[in-house]
């Protein structure tokens, strides 16, 4: 087998992506956990894992709690709210984790929250030792901030850890011209460059992570994570992604 492409990579899953096998339609919203889908996840990672390449996930909450959704006017605070969608992802990294141990490969939780009892608080320094050991890393509680979406800490952490590509799980193939969920007639677009996302207001990530990106150089891979196989397609440079550079 060829080396790897890629050494170090963050694999950012939206907590929606836990609920089903199969995506959402336009208006559907998924809760919850899906077994299945944990499995498929769990399959796919270690797919990527046997390839000798160094993995870090970090998981939104969506799928329990949208923080930064919360509707105006409601009786919570947008802090409030940003902090129960923190908690979410929690759940969601616990969840990650076991089925991940279920499949033989050793995981470190670690939370921008601390919660002794249940994750290690996030440390760049241990995170780095336990990748270089082969560990897979999740990471949890976004930021620790509200205000701040689990785009912008997927960013943060792979600028932080020198990763060599961030990757973004969606519910469609890439990026294309317009929403294809919406727009039957959208150009998928399997290049682009971070300003173009930028100035076209183009809905892939929020625009504090694109910056952080675009100021660290590192790429951003934006693919379908229902495909199979599909994290570990991008990687070998196959089946059908968005490169945003």
């Amino acid at each position: 087998m060829s080396k790897p492409k890629y050494k170090r990579v963050l694999l950012k899953l939206s907590g929606e992506s836990l609920a089903s096998l199969v995506p959402p339609s336009r208006t559907e919203k998924k809760f919850g956990i899906n077994q299945q889908m944990l499995n498929k996840l769990a399959a796919d990672i270690n797919h990527v894992h046997q390839q000798k390449i160094q993995v870090a996930l970090l998981v939104g909450g969506g799928n329990f709690h949208r923080g930064c959704q919360n509707p105006s006017g409601s009786f919570l605070s947008r802090s409030v709210s940003d902090q129960m969608g923190m908690l979410a992802t929690i759940m969601n990294g616990l969840a990650l984790q076991s089925t991940l141990e279920s499949y033989g490969l050793n995981c470190l939780l670690m939370s921008a929250l601390p919660i002794p009892t249940l994750c290690v608080s996030y440390s760049r320094k241990q995170a780095l030792d336990h990748l270089e050991q082969g560990d897979i890393v999740i990471f949890v509680a976004g930021t620790g901030h509200p205000y701040f979406s689990t785009d912008t800490a997927a960013a943060l952490r792979a600028c932080e850890l020198d990763c060599d590509l961030l990757l973004k799980a969606t519910k469609v193939l890439g990026v294309y011209t317009e929403d294809p969920m919406h727009n039957s007639q959208a150009i998928f677009l399997s290049d682009i460059t971070y300003q173009e996302v930028l100035s076209q207001n183009m809905k892939v990530m929020d625009s504090t992570a694109l910056m952080m990106a675009l100021e660290n150089k590192i790429p951003i891979a934006v693919f379908s994570i229902y495909e199979n196989n599909g994290f570990a397609n991008v990687l070998n440079q196959q089946g059908q992604f968005t490169l945003i550079s």
